[in-house]
């Protein structure tokens, strides 16, 4: 705790930071202690970054505080390393660090044990023996009180007998549990008796086999909070309803700290859907690639896709905080994804559907290197080599045979410009025996080197893209897309996927300069969209690109 109160440099833009402000201001706090609570049986998702987003930022704004990193490990049916390794990594590549206050709950499991003896020994616990059945029938409904139970009037010298043989393993799971006894007519189902351990003889991944009993969430989850002092405890309102329940346990156990419970509004996404259970289900029955599919909401999905976390971090800013929950369009995410790219990303050509056109005016044996600029929104990162030759390949969606009056793009006696190459001009048209185009003659003018207007002074309109038959980097492009046909999700989710959601281009022609890209790096294919190079999949020779987003957004147009 520093020794003199902090100054704050956060400012009110929200109501949260209004609230912790007000509090500093008061003097009863001089300080802040947050923590992002991840339970680790699955990876985060963008939803979870707009959370630690404010919990480490409200740390880093307010001189002299921290925000702890703490697993919420309470249930080992569902945990495993992989997801605490995994949230570690997606917190760091977002940029936060926790220093050394990384905890889990199950770090507390003998403190929490002893304050449910504590509760016990004041007559606020008990161990009841009713089956889940019948302590759904006995809680009632949101109308109707609920019944107490049999067993909720035993003795406290009998429910520290019965609680010391559940931790010693003489119960079955679901034979008995340690509820607490706080009023069963309460308007809020949650405060209705609920339970805070239950019997689970599973090894857990931190404890092993030392428990054969586990606190629920509920129970850890504010005990946790208050044993490590925070000093705002920051959360989605779906949990606003257990604020009452978290401050009951806080009130009658010893423990150090008080901490204010703020609940604001969950981040909900168009043609997304956020719900971990449903995410694990997608996972389960294959669906998807995994956590780290590039359609996935996931931090690991988004970063193969080749988001940035400048880009992640700029859409939560602008989203902002609320207290009421809301759809946000996916659309938001995608500018903010574009806007960060187009300032950084260098520019390369690419032929996804290649067609050859051979110049019959070029010299048969020369190569000429172009010269192209890295970022036109950054002159200052200089030029780029392009080799250029007699036979390229340009898009096949660039050439029409049959055009109409408006068409700009290349047709037979028509004249378009190569960018940073020549002017070229169809001559002829072969095709195969079943009448498809396999190569296009083109005769070019000398006088238009690196795309430059002839001398001459007439006009052309369309300028259209290629890469070098002869230096050509061949490599398979992944095209993805929006992993739902549906703006509003709803739980019959899986009948709802997009099946154009990923089309795999396994021969595009990049420029050769690609061959030395590295897993993660980022570009962007001119007049197509910004990819990735796909750090699971491109190997030596076989490079791999993920599309993170097209220039435009094309739902846009569908949706009208």
């Amino acid at each position: 705790m520093p020794e003199t109160p902090a100054v704050p440099t956060l400012e009110p833009r929200d109501f949260i930071r209004e609230i912790v402000l007000e509090d500093l201001k008061s003097g009863k706090h001089d300080h802040v202690v947050t923590r992002f609570p991840p339970e680790p049986n699955g990876y985060l998702h963008i939803g979870h970054a707009k959370a630690f987003c404010l919990d480490f930022g409200l740390a880093l704004e307010v001189p002299g505080s921290r925000c702890h990193l703490r697993m919420d490990d309470t249930n080992p049916v569902k945990e495993d390393v992989e997801y605490v390794e995994s949230i570690q990594e997606d917190v760091r590549w977002m940029g936060f660090d926790w220093g050394q206050h990384f905890y889990y709950a199950s770090d507390y499991y003998e403190q929490l044990h002893g304050h449910a003896v504590e509760l016990i020994e004041k007559g606020l616990a008990y161990v009841d023996e009713l089956t889940a059945d019948q302590m759904r029938e006995f809680r009632g409904t949101l109308t109707e009180p609920g019944k107490e139970s049999p067993f909720r009037n035993r003795t406290v010298a009998e429910n520290l007998d019965l609680f010391a043989k559940m931790r010693a393993g003489a119960f079955e799971e679901g034979a008995a549990v340690l509820r607490a006894k706080i009023d069963m007519a309460h308007p809020n189902v949650i405060m209705r008796d609920p339970t805070l351990y239950r019997v689970l003889k599973t090894h857990h991944h931190r404890t092993g086999d030392a428990w054969c009993i586990y606190p629920m969430y509920d129970f850890a989850h504010p005990l946790s909070d208050a044993i490590e002092g925070i000093t705002h405890s920051l959360c989605s309102l779906e949990f606003e309803n257990h604020r009452p329940l978290y401050d009951w346990f806080v009130s009658h156990c010893s423990v150090p700290a008080r901490p204010r419970q703020i609940e604001f509004a969950r981040l909900n996404l168009t043609y997304t859907v956020m719900s971990k259970r449903k995410l694990q289900q997608l996972v389960a029955e294959k669906l998807v690639d995994g956590w780290d599919d590039p359609r996935m909401p996931t931090l690991s999905g988004l970063r193969r896709r080749g988001y940035t976390p400048a880009a992640i971090r700029k859409f939560i800013e602008t989203i902002g905080l609320t207290k009421f929950n809301s759809l946000t369009d996916v659309a938001l995410l995608e500018h903010a994804i574009r806007n960060d790219l187009n300032a950084s990303a260098p520019r390369v050509m690419a032929v996804l559907d290649p067609i050859r056109v051979v110049i019959t005016s070029y010299p048969q044996d020369q190569t000429e290197e172009m010269e192209a600029l890295i970022n036109p929104e950054d002159p200052s990162l200089g030029s780029r080599i392009v080799p250029f030759s007699r036979e390229l390949y340009i898009e096949r969606d660039d050439f029409m045979e049959n055009a109409p009056k408006n068409y700009f793009r290349l047709t037979v006696g028509q004249e378009v410009r190569l960018r940073y190459g020549y002017w070229i001009k169809c001559e002829e048209v072969v095709k195969d025996a079943g009448g498809n185009i396999v190569e296009l003659r083109c005769s070019h003018d000398p006088a238009t080197r690196g795309g430059e207007n002839p001398p001459d002074g007439r006009k052309v309109k369309g300028t259209i893209h290629w890469v070098s038959a002869a230096h050509a980097l061949p490599a398979e492009v992944r095209l993805y897309d929006r992993l739902f046909t549906v703006e509003q999700v709803g739980d019959d989710f899986t009948s709802l996927l997009n099946p154009d959601s990923l089309k795999v281009i396994p021969n595009a022609m990049l420029e050769p300069g690609l061959a030395r890209a590295q897993p993660g790096d980022r570009v962007q294919f001119e007049r197509i969209g910004y990819f990735c190079v796909d750090p699971k999949l491109s190997k030596p020779g076989h490079p791999v690109f993920n599309r993170t987003v097209a220039l435009k957004d094309t739902w846009a147009k569908v949706k009208a």
